[in-house]
Parts: C-alpha cells; sequence; structure tokens
C-alpha cells in the first residue's frame, strides 16, 4: 500500500511534509488548509499504509467530525498527525495525534527520526525558521552548520515559495527536492522565484505605505495580491499600529482572506480571531502573535472595525 501526505503550503508545512517523504518514500503530497482538510480525507479512495498531515490547524467548526473521520481511517491506516497551532476550545486527543508548541518540521524529524538521515535535520531548521520557531533543539541542531549558510539557504525556500503562491506544482517539487536532502538554491528555479519575490516585496512595501489604512490600533491594506503575511507585517509597520492586516478578495468564494500579524506583545491574536471572525459569519485563529482568518466580503468593514476594538 502507498502512503499520502497532506500538509500546508507555507514554509513550515513544505518542510515537515518533505521530511515525511523522506521517511516514507514514494509517498503523494498534497496541500490543504484547516477548512479544507476534512473533506480532502471524505474524498479518499482505497486504503493507505500511512496518513500523514503537517502543520494543519484543527478547525474549530469541523473538529468533532474531523476526529471521527481520523479514527474511521486509523482502522485501516497508520493515521499520523502533527501540529502546533492552538487547540480548538472542545479539544481534541486521539493515540495518532502530535501536539507541541515547536514547529511541525521540528514535530516531524523528531517522529521521524529513526527512518531519516541526520542531515535531515537542516530541513527541520529551514522549516523552524520561517516559522519563527527557533527552539532549544533546533538551536543545538543549528551548531552541526554555517548558521550563515543556514539562514540564506532557508531565506531563499521562505522567498521562493512566497513567490510561488498557489502553484501546488511548484511546490511539490520542492518537496520531493527537500526530501532527498538537495540544499534549496540548487533546487530548480527556486533560486530565480526568490529573486523574482524579492524584488516584488520593494514594490509591496511602496504601495503599501501609500495605501494603508490606520484605524485606532490596527492597520489594514485591501486586495493584496499574493504576499499576504508580508503586507500584513508592512502595514502594522507603515501604520504605526500594534496589528497589521492584509486582505485579498476571493471573489468567486465571495470572501475575502486575511492575514494578521501582532507587531508587539499583549494581545492573543488567537483567542480575539476565534471570537470575532464567528460573529461576522467567517472563521478565523492562528498564534497569539499571527492568525488569519475567512470573511464574507459584504462583512470585511465590520469585522476589521470590532477587531481593532477587540484589541482593546
Amino acid at each position: 500500500m502507498s502512503s499520502i501526505i497532506f500538509t500546508h503550503g507555507d514554509s513550515d508545512g513544505i518542510c515537515a511534509g518533505a521530511i515525511a517523504k523522506s521517511a516514507l518514500p514514494g509517498s503523494s503530497v498534497f496541500f490543504t488548509s484547516p477548512v479544507g482538510l476534512l473533506g480532502e480525507l471524505n474524498s479518499l479512495t482505497g486504503n493507505y499504509e500511512n496518513i500523514v498531515i503537517c502543520d494543519i490547524a484543527i478547525d474549530e467548526k469541523s473538529c468533532r467530525q474531523l476526529e471521527e473521520r481520523l479514527n474511521e481511517l486509523s482502522e485501516v491506516s497508520k493515521v499520523t498527525y502533527m501540529d502546533h497551532h492552538p487547540l480548538p476550545k472542545a479539544g481534541f486527543r486521539a493515540s495518532w495525534f502530535y501536539h507541541d508548541d515547536c514547529s511541525s518540521s521540528e514535530q516531524a524529524y523528531r517522529i521521524f527520526e529513526k527512518k531519516l538521515n541526520r542531515d535531515m535535520r537542516s530541513v527541520a531548521i529551514y522549516g523552524a525558521m520561517g516559522d519563527f520557531s527557533e527552539t532549544a533543539v533546533i538551536k543545538k541542531w543549528m551548531r552541526d552548520w554555517d548558521k550563515r549558510t543556514l539562514y540564506f539557504y532557508a531565506g531563499t525556500l521562505i522567498q521562493g515559495i512566497t513567490y510561488g503562491g498557489r502553484d501546488y506544482d511548484f511546490k511539490r517539487r520542492i518537496v520531493d527536492a527537500l526530501s532527498e536532502d538537495i540544499p534549496p538554491p540548487q533546487i530548480a528555479g527556486l533560486l530565480e522565484a526568490a529573486l523574482i519575490a524579492s524584488r516584488k516585496e520593494e514594490e509591496l512595501k511602496v504601495h503599501i505605505r501609500e495605501k494603508v489604512v490606520k484605524l485606532k490600533k490596527l492597520a489594514y491594506v485591501i486586495d493584496i495580491n499574493g504576499f499576504m503575511s508580508k503586507a500584513a507585517i508592512y502595514a502594522a509597520s507603515y501604520g504605526n499600529a500594534l496589528v497589521g492586516v492584509s486582505c485579498e478578495h476571493r471573489a468567486h468564494k465571495h470572501v475575502y482572506d486575511i492575514s494578521i500579524r501582532l507587531r508587539n506583545g499583549g494581545v492573543d491574536l488567537n483567542t480575539i480571531l476565534r471570537r470575532v471572525a464567528p460573529e461576522h459569519g467567517g472563521t478565523g485563529g492562528g498564534h497569539p502573535f499571527a492568525g488569519g482568518a475567512r470573511i464574507p466580503d459584504k462583512n470585511l468593514k465590520a469585522f476589521l472595525f470590532d477587531l481593532d476594538d477587540a484589541l482593546d
């Protein structure tokens, strides 16, 4: 039987997926999201020896159905679900579920360590750097490499993935290469994509400086195409705000996808988003310092103003 891996499309998810694929050669890799995972699992046909899920937060609305579906699948497959996002209020416990505050890349290496080449730790380091999660374990592993090289490799990966956006075939090729411990600058097309992304990031900063809107504690930009997390960071910076928000319209779904970043401490974005987003017909959550939301387009402005009030 074959194996299948579901993972997130950011640097941590890609690195965690690559580590899992290195441990389980020949695995198929698919990218999904918290709201899409249950549907992906429900549509599975046939049996798999391993089902691995990396870096996918538990969706509050579907957590019970997700748990039930994974319990069903665990009767015929070895299920391994690793994540580091805050858990839903209802809780989520199972023998196949691994939860930790560290990056999913670090989790993946620790879970599959016996099946991995020791040098695959470098891939875990790239993922941890991309997720701002350089734990004591990651810092210990970093001693075995030139730190400057690691930052260059991780930066190349992060920028290249940013430019790749929703090109999942491109991201799948990156996973395949990383699973063989190929350094990011040597992955076909990745260095070129990183260079383009860096140029576009400079253009993005100029655009945000001109278009950012400041509320009380929050600054936002609307209709940013791609680079959403970076746009949120720069919105907070140029808006001189506690929190930065970037909004991208999904016209065919009549929603806005939203990225939120905390500039300074003092509030828990995950808690606030899980309360405010459902009040506007959407979903939201993440980490205390970084989160996301999906809000019906007609409710966007009301959501932004209520989020701003909640930050007080």
